[in-house]
């Protein structure tokens, strides 16, 4: 027993040997990356500071791949994560000044981050609806299943806007948002130490929810360059109809009009078993 116990001991002892031995090895080259920055910025010479910059990059990569691997899963291939990445910490190394406060580790993280995020709303649309057509949604929800109980069949949207007391057009376009925006957002909060969506993993929901993400990309990416402009003003700026109005030139009622036939085209897609597949 005494045996056993002795060479658990030194099985964790190693261990952890090995992750200090590797912590060290990596805060030496951020080290040495941080050096070659200082001496890039004081470079007049802008091909070798190019040079210092390139290899400071390359005595970073792991900051790039360990937060390119919190995105994995989520709808976009781990490649194109690493590689979103890897350019973002290219981006952090020009635009990096030493003695700007922190060091270029603190500073190439949120930059990196941000680039994959960017490039999850421009690929992957994970984003949020207004918390106005959320709220929608679960009323609407709630008064489908009602007066789908009651009528025995699926309820019209003229008939769920009456019972909400709502314009067809609402109704259509939180219908839109129900089939369209089900993709947990990538700033969701975490719940219990985990992403949501690691969450709906565990639950069996992950596979669906991918397939509905990837589908809403190919949707969004089948509209026009406007419309793909009307949708992101409205669910991922956020703004109002009035204020897209401004934005594009056009009225109020002629928003309202574009994003209930967008949102219409978008649903019949998403509902088209080839889209879907």
């Amino acid at each position: 027993m005494t045996q056993i116990s002795d060479q658990t001991s030194l099985e964790h002892s190693s261990r952890d040997l090995h992750a200090a031995y590797v912590e060290a090895t990596r805060q030496e080259a951020h080290e040495r990356a941080e050096s070659l920055l200082a001496q890039a910025q004081d470079c007049d010479d802008t091909k070798r500071a190019e040079a210092l910059r390139r290899e400071a990059v390359v005595l970073c990569l792991d900051l790039a791949d360990s937060v390119a691997v919190r995105y994995r899963g989520r709808g976009i291939d781990a490649d194109d994560l690493v590689q979103v990445g890897r350019m973002a910490l290219v981006k952090a190394a020009r635009g990096y000044r030493v003695g700007c406060g922190s060091s270029f580790a603190a500073y190439a993280v949120p930059t990196i981050s941000g680039e994959i995020k960017r490039h999850f709303r421009d690929c992957g649309w994970a984003v949020r609806p207004p918390r106005r057509l959320q709220e929608l949604r679960a009323q609407l929800a709630t008064e489908e299943d009602l007066l789908r109980h009651r009528l025995q069949r699926e309820p019209s949207t003229g008939e769920l806007a009456g019972a909400l007391g709502l314009e067809r057009g609402d109704v259509q376009e939180a219908q839109a948002c129900s089939a369209a925006y089900r993709a947990v957002s990538l700033d969701a909060p975490v719940v219990g130490g985990r992403h949501p969506i690691d969450v709906a993993e565990r639950d069996g929901d992950h596979v669906e929810a991918l397939a509905r993400r990837d589908a809403l990309a190919q949707a969004i990416a089948s509209l026009s360059e406007r419309e793909r402009r009307i949708i992101r003003l409205r669910f991922v700026e956020e703004r109002t109809q009035s204020e897209i109005g401004l934005a594009l030139g056009v009225s109020q009622m002629q928003v309202s009009r574009l994003l209930t036939a967008i949102l219409a085209r978008l649903r019949h897609d998403l509902s088209d078993p080839v889209m879907a597949a």
